[in-house]
């Protein structure tokens, strides 16, 4: 069973900067990409970066330029870097893996909480 820990979040002012981790407890699949994803209050979760197998990489385009996904898969691991923080980007963070949008696994993570305030 997959397991995936968030980790990283916290309190920033805007325009400020955070890296988000998460740790995945077993060696994903090496067809799978890996996806940080966000879900804010009232909304839902969505997929804000991808990284694909390949290395290649994608994002919503309220984060381009600003966020970047990268992973160390000798440590299971995906980080999402994040800078020029704005408050709309305030939401909990969750990472998973998938081989396409909408089929990832079914156990999420607990998330970490990123919160963009003055």
């Amino acid at each position: 069973q997959v397991q995936f820990v968030e980790s990283g979040g916290g309190l920033v002012q805007p325009g400020g900067s955070l890296r988000l981790s998460c740790a995945v407890s077993t060696r994903i699949p090496s067809n799978y990409a890996m996806g940080w994803y966000r879900q804010a209050p009232g909304k839902q979760r969505q997929l804000v970066a991808r990284i694909r197998p390949a290395g290649s990489t994608d994002y919503v385009d309220s984060v381009k330029g600003r966020f970047t996904i990268s992973r160390d898969t000798d440590k299971n691991t995906v980080y999402l870097r994040m800078s020029a923080l704005k408050p709309e980007d305030t939401a909990v963070y969750y990472c998973n893996a998938f081989i396409f949008p909408g089929q990832e696994y079914a156990d999420w993570g607990q998330g970490t909480q990123v919160t963009v305030s003055s």
